[in-house]
């Protein structure tokens, strides 16, 4: 423990801490020393701030371009073979409250009634039926998701494809003011625990047994992505060039946006692979990071890791990522959860790369303005697997700014009788009670605002090319 490098006075407040800890019954033992270590660790001054000199942009041998790595091997058995060494793991801690959903986020319907889970399971199975492999799916929950998840998942009972799922950590929040944990202050519901972030998918691997019992089964790599990123398949190319590699590590990145200005990025830092957040960013330097022209790329957060060397990092107990302070509020009460992200684990892997990938890996869901997109001709379905239309000559997404009026799930399909066709859209902005009829075709730069009080209907079949609509005239 970190415990040494801390003053009289935080040492203290640590060891006052962890008899609090002790006394919790609804924690684990591992639970209880992961998150005092952790704590230990931010109270010692372990985190050296960056020396901006030393950021460099990474090479082409560590920064691989996806169009550079070799071809997939043509034999299926070699294929199968490949594949018959993967577990697919995705995160699946977040609740869909954001978007009006109960439940874990992953269970949002996101195109002909299909959830995230749903076409994670077909892209997983439609992989197994046609290489005659066995990938199985971990689902790594969280206290929030958990018994819902266990639910939803007997429905695939049949499939051709084995579900595993695993907790994360629950960790109690800390009352800033008395350092102590807030299931202590009385406060024992669900706002009294928080998972530390997905940086502790490492641990809870170990911790859960799952790692050693993925092992024992032969399989070497895991493939661990959000939930609610469409673009996160299986790719043999990449788990190709792992294997060919010995790459311990890899993470994907893709070319940033203007979107994406605030993204982690890759950086060669003391010769190490490194992931940098804008958080860990100097202020005078803040500026330069979110520059699309110097640090091109950032972090999708799919990453592919060794399974063999995650254990022999989490037994030594060498996996201290930056800790990530997120400051809350409970019940008026200010309290601090401390989080790691798994991507900064990159540098304690042996052999880690980032490879550039094509934008299409990266489609994930945070709003109904995604919704939008991957439910419109911009997109279609086939197998599971949702692929931009080619019809679309804009390389970037429309962007499409959605007023509050659409930010639940319910309202949001509620408004739209059919979704617009908007391949040939730039922007859409939508502000107040706007609805839309079926069949509209959206082009160039489209506005659509209805004056307070009044509601704004577009009519079936409207064709709308670079216009501001105030109101039905406009149309």
């Amino acid at each position: 423990m970190a415990a040494t490098t801390l003053s009289s006075t935080d040492a203290e407040k640590l060891s006052n801490l962890q008899s609090a800890v002790a006394s919790l019954p609804q924690i684990s033992e591992n639970e209880k020393s992961g998150f005092i270590n952790l704590v230990a660790r931010y109270l010692s001054v372990e985190a050296q701030p960056i020396e901006w000199s030393k950021v460099l942009t990474p090479t082409d041998e560590v920064l691989i371009p996806y169009d550079s790595l070799a071809p997939t091997p043509e034999a299926l058995d070699e294929i199968k073979k490949l594949l018959d060494k993967l577990v697919v793991l995705k995160l699946n801690g977040g609740l869909g409250t954001t978007m009006g959903c109960t439940g874990p986020k992953s269970v949002i319907e996101v195109r002909n009634g299909l959830t995230f889970l749903d076409l994670i399971v077909i892209q997983i199975e439609t992989l197994n039926s046609k290489y005659g492999c066995n990938v199985p799916l971990l689902l790594m929950n969280s206290f929030n998701t958990h018994d819902d998840t266990q639910k939803i998942v007997e429905k695939y009972v049949k499939s051709n494809i084995e579900i595993h799922t695993f907790n994360q950590s629950q960790y109690p929040r800390l009352v800033v003011e008395e350092f102590l944990p807030l299931p202590c202050k009385g406060n024992t519901g669900k706002d009294g625990w928080y998972p530390p972030g997905h940086g502790d998918v490492f641990p809870s691997l170990k911790n859960s047994g799952k790692l050693d019992s993925l092992l024992s089964q032969g399989k070497e790599y895991v493939f661990i992505a959000n939930s609610d990123n469409l673009g996160a398949v299986v790719d043999l190319k990449i788990l190709n060039h792992l294997f060919e590699n010995k790459n311990e590590y890899c993470m994907e990145v893709t070319p940033k946006t203007l979107a994406d200005v605030k993204g982690g990025t890759l950086i060669s830092y003391e010769k190490q692979l490194q992931l940098l957040e804008i958080a860990q960013v100097p202020d005078a330097n803040v500026k330069e990071f979110m520059s699309i022209e110097k640090f091109k790329i950032f972090n999708t957060n799919n990453l592919w890791v060794n399974l063999n060397a995650i254990k022999r990092l989490v037994e030594a107990d060498a996996l201290k990522m930056e800790i990530i302070p997120n400051p809350k509020e409970v019940d008026g009460v200010k309290v601090l959860q401390l989080e790691t992200a798994a991507g900064a684990a990159i540098k304690f892997f042996d052999n880690a790369i980032g490879i550039n990938v094509p934008r299409s890996r990266f489609l994930p869901v945070k709003a109904t303005s995604d919704l939008l997109l991957v439910q419109s001709d911009l997109y279609t379905l086939n197998g599971g697997f949702v692929t931009r239309n080619p019809a679309r000559k804009n390389p970037a997404n429309p962007s499409i700014e959605l007023g509050p009026e659409f930010k639940k799930v319910a309202n949001f399909s509620s408004r739209f009788k059919s979704i617009p066709s908007i391949i040939e859209l730039d922007s859409l902005k939508v502000t107040g009670d706007v609805w839309f009829g079926a069949g509209i075709v959206l082009k160039g730069k489209v506005a659509i605002t209805a004056k307070p009080g009044v509601k704004l209907e577009i009519p079936d079949g409207a064709v709308i090319e670079n216009k501001e609509i105030n109101s039905p005239e406009d149309i």
